[in-house]
């Protein structure tokens, strides 16, 4: 659906220029967007192979297995219903410290594994379970200490001060986690008083 809108919107515009006598500055923005995508995804590509290497160091030198140890009583309270050895409980671990530190890119397929374990939690039906849900508002909301891409992006556009940002994100993520914690939580009870009902 979303390929559809994005062939809409691409045609529409294209339809639009034609009729306006535009087309010519269409296609230097084609043109210069496509050269400063390019320009942008090289400057992020160089943060995020940075932070993916502490994050490697950090690894071998079992700071991330601490930090998850730290998270583990946290999250087996938000997950209940997952067995606290099981697979899903580790990829969720790996992808909030991930987000934590703003990589998105790296909490991305371990995202997807988390979900592919708590399917199989649920019998590979194709209804949402309630760990699921928790999950993917957890992941969307995303608590996040460093925003690593946000800082790249302002770098590759001059920025005076990137990191200006650290302490507005914390704030807004924090906040932000905390909603989605009390949203889901308030949902769930109100399924579960609808069922006794």
């Amino acid at each position: 659906m979303v390929n559809l809108i994005w062939v809409f919107m691409f045609v529409f515009g294209i339809i639009y220029a034609a009729i306006n006598g535009t087309m010519e500055e269409v296609n230097k923005v084609l043109f210069t967007s496509a050269q400063e995508a390019v320009t942008i995804s090289l400057g992020l590509i160089s943060i995020l192979v940075f932070w993916l290497g502490l994050m490697n160091i950090a690894k071998q030198a079992g700071l991330l297995h601490k930090l998850t140890s730290l998270f583990k009583p946290f999250v087996r309270r938000l997950f209940p219903e997952i067995p606290p050895d099981h697979p899903a409980m580790g990829y969720i671990l790996s992808n909030m410290v991930a987000n934590l530190f703003g990589l998105g890119n790296a909490a991305t397929p371990m995202g997807i594994k988390a979900m592919e374990q708590m399917k199989r939690l649920n019998d590979d039906r194709d209804d949402v379970s309630r760990s699921m849900i928790t999950f993917l508002a957890i992941n969307t909301s995303s608590l996040t200490i460093i925003p690593t891409t946000v800082i790249a992006i302002r770098m590759n556009y001059g920025s005076v001060s990137p990191t200006d940002i650290v302490a507005t994100t914390l704030m807004a993520t924090t906040c932000s986690t905390l909603a989605a914690i009390l949203i889901d939580r308030y949902f769930h009870r109100r399924r579960v008083m609808k069922r006794r009902q």
